[in-house]
């Protein structure tokens, strides 16, 4: 079998594959082709065009399978890439499931632990029960209605009575089994949904939109929420058991409640001190990071040194100013809105980040950063200061050389940001 690939920038790769692969073995095989480090969340993208809907195909599922529901009518394509948020919620349960759209069962009692949450999601007999409001739209109409839904063990309902959970209010939404989610790309645009936060779901031999059951909600953390129980409760076990697959044979598959740990190469990394007769390990971390910003800046020095086609060095105000140009966090001419699929198709954990040109004052950078399940975003300023020029994002307090120096103190320091810089943004090419 032959499958498509693309990537981020447009570019795609023709895969000769058999018919039993699965998505994660599709992964492995492009990170090897590509030499790209693993760290566990690339990830196969099922994109819809027409209908701007798109979902991240389990690391389980078989990728000629998701195939084989594609329709003629609808320009389906294979995407390969960057979803730090896969598995999140393992990670961070709490912060997934509000207080005010989750229910448990009576006998549970007090408030859960972090790994009693997970426990419950992935029992086979209990389930906590998921509500709130979401707007649905009606079935063969542009209209939408908001209704109070629920979900359970059997599917999602929603009631027909305000907010009744009384079974003779309760009407039959949807159920999983025979469907895949997808989440909404474009926003209003094509659905002409009353907000930006839309999700459907898709039964597997669809004959195309008219049969997509579309809904949408108030705010991001309210469908992070919903989107995320729905696969639990769609997958259950098998979620972790992907999870814990690239930790096997590492840390072995550890209980719920322990962290998987570091590999051994990350957890042997220590500072050195070469300078000396006899090299030495600095243990003191302020040491350490002033050793290393140290580096940094003679590195940028050497830089510098370089000669241009003239023969001449290249002035260190010229550099500063493309240096970053080469990074793969930055990215030249992209709009806000595109800056903000971006970072959302990457996933909305806090530190996914990019760097962009300004729209509005060629001059200035914004730095594009999610947290807390929004996009913030802040302006960069160049500044000249006695014939030299920095950049700084909170009005010269802290100043930089250039957009390197910036990047590499903020994922250090989260300073004036909401969070440190954890995760970029890349447009790779396949």
């Amino acid at each position: 079998q032959v499958i498509k690939v693309y990537s981020e920038d447009h570019t795609s790769r023709a895969l000769e594959v058999p018919s039993d692969i699965t998505a994660r073995d599709v992964c492995q095989l492009l990170i090897l082709k590509n030499h790209y480090v693993d760290d566990h969340s690339w990830t196969l993208f099922e994109q819809l065009t027409h209908t701007g809907l798109g979902r991240a195909i389990e690391d389980h599922e078989l990728v000629m399978e998701v195939q084989s529901n594609w329709v003629m009518e609808e320009e389906t394509k294979l995407y390969f890439r960057k979803n730090y948020a896969k598995y999140e919620f393992f990670k961070n349960p709490l912060s997934f499931f509000p207080d005010h759209m989750i229910s448990f069962p009576s006998e549970t009692g007090a408030a859960l632990s972090h790994s009693g949450i997970l426990q419950m999601f992935l029992s086979s007999s209990t389930y906590p029960e998921i509500h709130g409001y979401l707007h649905a739209k009606e079935q063969g109409k542009k209209s939408w209605k908001k209704l109070y839904f629920l979900l359970r063990r059997s599917g999602l309902y929603f009631s027909t009575k305000g907010t009744s959970k009384e079974p003779r209010h309760l009407q039959f939404f949807c159920e999983f089994s025979n469907s895949d989610m997808y989440m909404s790309l474009t926003g209003k645009k094509i659905s002409g949904a009353p907000t930006h936060y839309g999700f459907c779901f898709k039964p597997n031999k669809s004959g195309g939109s008219r049969d997509l059951k579309q809904l949408c909600a108030d705010d991001e953390q309210s469908r992070t929420c919903w989107m995320t129980a729905i696969r639990l409760l769609k997958y259950g076990m098998q979620l972790y058991q992907n999870y814990m697959q690239p930790y096997q044979g590492r840390s072995g598959c550890s209980p719920l409640n322990v962290t998987p740990m570091r590999s051994i190469s990350e957890n042997s990394l220590v500072a050195m001190d070469f300078s000396g007769h006899r090299s030495r390990i600095i243990e003191n971390p302020t040491e350490a990071l002033s050793v290393a910003v140290e580096e940094g800046l003679a590195w940028r020095r050497r830089g510098c040194l370089r000669l241009n086609s003239h023969g001449s060095p290249i002035a260190m105000s010229n550099m500063g100013m493309s240096i970053h140009r080469s990074q793969s966090w930055f990215h030249h001419k992209i709009s806000r809105e595109e800056a903000q699929r971006l970072i959302l198709q990457h996933g909305l954990v806090d530190g996914v980040f990019l760097v962009r040109n300004s729209q509005s004052n060629p001059k200035t950078f914004v730095l594009s950063l999610s947290h807390g399940l929004k996009i913030k975003h802040f302006q960069i300023v160049p500044l000249e200061d006695d014939g030299k020029l920095f950049y700084t994002l909170d009005d010269g307090h802290t100043r930089f050389t250039d957009l390197i120096q910036l990047v590499e103190f903020y994922q250090l320091n989260k300073g004036v940001l909401p969070c440190k810089l954890k995760h970029y943004c890349a447009r790779i090419a396949l």
